[in-house]
């Protein structure tokens, strides 16, 4: 395999993951129905202490570095506390009041709100590209929680407020490590902020009661914590060696998509046509925000190319 075809191997590879694990959170709400609390503190604490094992056998002493300086320890708190645990728990929480297609394109709401928390820290207007991706996105959203039914909502309150608290939770996950993830390995960051959130979350999670499981609610589990958390990470991590982020961030519609197709196949959740073009609509600003910052200014775009 080409450096490319393994890159779109790992980018391709670790969403598919994600929205598999998505899946099987939905199956466990609504047939084995364990507790969300206890799935995201079991997730938080057994794949952030995978991650941060993983870390130790590639660079003990990297992995250590980040908790002799109070200012790292307090990012690292800030991150799992306010960006870590709220991104896990609001999808999940999503999932359970709606559905997995669902929870997760409204994920994908992130780049919006990191649009508007940009904008108003700045005090400036929105980039013209910016303002297309606003557009597409209250569109989107609309078209996805109400079937294009103007007075009516087809979704839950509960599961568009979930859905729309893991948009903003997803900015706040991308916004709060930046300083980290310039000084320490990205694994790093992530394993320690995921164990760290678990722990402070295990008490609100009641991990002393394990709930009834089954066989198949223990694959499921695994999987979740391994495959849909560790692996889905490691993975795409992998591919930002071999392909630009802009790339890799397209190519994330993968998880939606997958979530989606075993979803309608295997779940049997029914999905509308208004609520494909809504999720198109919503994926369709990850694909804006990856293209030319000047793209939109055509004369100065062509102007910048003309030699190419």
């Amino acid at each position: 395999m080409t450096d490319k075809q393994k890159g779109f191997f790992y980018a391709i590879a670790g969403p598919v993951l994600w929205g598999f694990s998505g899946s099987i959170a939905q199956y466990l709400f609504t047939q084995e129905s364990i507790p969300t609390q206890w799935i995201v503190g079991i997730r938080l604490i057994f794949a952030g202490l995978m991650l941060v094992i993983w870390c130790y056998f590639v660079d003990s002493k990297e992995l250590f570095a980040i908790l002799k300086k109070p200012r790292y320890v307090v990012q690292l708190l800030a991150f799992g506390l306010l960006g870590m645990l709220p991104a896990q728990y609001t999808y999940f929480m999503a999932i359970k009041y709606g559905n997995a297609p669902t929870a997760t394109v409204l994920q994908f709401l992130g780049p919006l709100f990191i649009i508007l928390y940009i904008s108003l820290r700045k005090l400036q207007m929105p980039r013209r590209i910016d303002i297309i991706s606003i557009f597409l996105a209250i569109l989107g959203t609309f078209l996805l929680v109400t079937h294009g039914h103007i007075n009516q909502l087809m979704l839950s309150p509960a599961a568009v407020l979930w859905g729309v608290g893991a948009g903003i939770s997803q900015a706040s996950y991308t916004l709060l490590p930046r300083e980290l993830l310039k000084r320490f390995d990205a694994r790093i960051v992530t394993g320690w902020s995921m164990l760290l959130g678990g722990i402070v979350f295990a008490p609100f999670a009641d991990l002393s009661h394990m709930p009834h499981l089954t066989g198949t609610a223990w694959i499921c589990i695994i999987f979740i914590v391994t495959g849909g958390t560790m692996f889905s990470y490691l993975f795409y991590l992998q591919s930002l060696n071999y392909l630009t982020p802009a790339t890799t961030g397209m190519l994330s519609a993968f998880e939606p998509l997958t979530a989606t197709v075993l979803a309608v196949t295997v779940l049997k959740t029914h999905v509308s046509g208004a609520e494909i073009a809504g999720a198109l609509l919503i994926l369709g600003i990850t694909f804006l925000q990856a293209l030319p910052p000047n793209l939109f200014n055509l004369r100065r775009y062509q102007k910048n190319h003309s030699s190419d």
